[in-house]
């Protein structure tokens, strides 16, 4: 298995271009069900997230091509409608072919699903929902069994906020009978990318991210083309990158309106970051050299995003003074506290906050071991920020959800590689 090697202490500088967003183009792949015929998507980024939604797919009997970030696919009816335990267990983002089939097909069955352990993170949402709008659902042997004559328009407010079950309940109302009302609806950039492409499909989707959506069903759609929008979490892992080490970078491709909560804290605590003019949006970092603690509170877009907490709890290990850091989204996301801490970090944890006390002198290179996917990130940016040699395993974390991370930090002038 891999490990990542990190030599710290040296700033970075350049220029680096975002990847496109996995959490918009794995919803885009699955809405694919819903329309027979070919779909062309453009700046699919190349994860393992992304592979493991093509071995799904095909299992579902769409057949895939992907080259060069863009994804041709060519969706035909399936010969069943499982999603099976094997595949679904890799990702928590397979639950969203639920909707797709059943609206599409009145049946699916699909294996409860798998990822990151951040916490429960449970379905209900999107099965109350289902129920509301008519299908009939069962849970058996870890399978959700799900059937309808045909999805129904329906009034739905999510008791929480929950970007999968809006983006299932989305797709599952552009093939329902009437029109569905969807209300306290997730509003990420990414859940707008999907209401889009559905739209280019022929579903009439009104108010895709924000509050409130309104979809008027229809009784079929078309394949079509979309373009995925930037990954707002790896442009915001970037930009701390180029703050941690003290650095000056440019980071290209992306709208920084989209990541503007963390633009706003890293302003607040000492550093310069500029909006990039023409072609090429983006911002330039700046780094003071040292830089004052924050607190920050992770909540639903446009809040400070629980993506983007580990890293940035990284880059406050090394301010001065004490930052304390409120997870509300996932009860498990402070998994990295106990391999920061290996690095010399002084984080205690009570209540869901983590307060920590920075000293950029007590950190130093060790070997650590990557729990999920934004810790993994984490690690990698500490460890550019330390004195000394930091290995990090466990790195297939990293690939779910970062494309050629260490490649592009190496770019920028990092001492970093990949090993067996």
């Amino acid at each position: 298995m891999d490990k990542i090697v990190v030599e710290g202490g040296t700033p970075l500088k350049g220029v680096v271009q975002v990847s496109g967003a996995k959490n918009a183009a794995l919803p885009i792949l699955f809405s694919t069900l819903l329309a027979p015929g070919k779909h062309i998507l453009n700046r699919v980024p190349n994860l393992q997230d992304v592979l493991s939604t093509f071995e799904l797919l095909k299992s579902l009997n769409v057949k895939s091509d992907f080259k060069d970030h863009v994804a041709t696919l060519f969706t035909e009816e399936p010969q069943n409608m499982e999603a099976h335990y094997d595949l679904v267990r890799k990702m928590r983002a397979s639950v969203l072919c639920l909707g797709p089939l059943l609206a599409r097909y009145g049946h699916a069955r699909v294996s409860l699903p798998g990822g990151c352990a951040i916490g429960a993170r449970p379905i209900n949402l999107h099965l109350d929902a289902l129920k509301k709008m008519g299908a009939e659902i069962k849970i058996e042997e870890g399978y959700v069994e799900a059937r309808c004559k045909r999805l129904q328009g329906a009034k739905i407010i999510f008791d929480g906020v929950t970007v999968t079950g809006t983006e299932n309940i989305m797709m599952a109302a552009a093939l329902a009978k009437g029109t569905t009302i969807l209300q306290n609806c997730a509003k990420e950039p990414e859940v707008a990318n999907l209401g889009e492409y559905l739209n280019e499909m022929g579903a009439k989707v009104y108010g895709a991210g924000t509050e409130t959506m309104t979809i008027e069903g229809v009784d079929n759609l078309n394949g079509a083309s979309a373009t995925i929008i930037a990954d707002r979490i790896e442009a915001g892992t970037l930009v701390v990158a180029g703050a941690i080490t003290g650095g000056e970078i440019e980071v290209q491709d992306f709208d920084p309106l989209i990541i503007e909560a963390l633009t706003l804290k890293l302003r607040e605590i000492g550093f310069t970051l500029n909006s990039l003019t023409g072609s090429k949006k983006g911002l330039k970092v700046t780094s003071p050299k040292t830089w004052n603690a924050i607190d920050v509170v992770t909540a639903p877009y446009p809040g400070f995003a629980t993506d983007l907490q580990a890293q940035f709890m990284a880059l406050m290990c090394f301010a001065q003074g004490t930052s304390t850091i409120k997870e509300t989204i996932f009860e498990n996301r402070f998994m990295h506290v106990q391999e920061l801490s290996r690095l010399g970090a002084d984080i205690q944890i009570k209540n869901q906050v983590a307060v920590i006390k920075g000293n950029k002198k007590a950190m130093t290179g060790a070997p650590v071991m990557a729990t999920d996917l934004r810790a993994s990130a984490s690690l990698v940016l500490a460890g550019l920020g330390s004195q000394g040699k930091t290995t990090i395993s466990r790195i297939y974390h990293l690939d779910r959800g970062y494309e050629n991370l260490e490649k592009k930090l190496r770019a920028l002038g990092a001492k970093i590689e990949r090993v067996p």
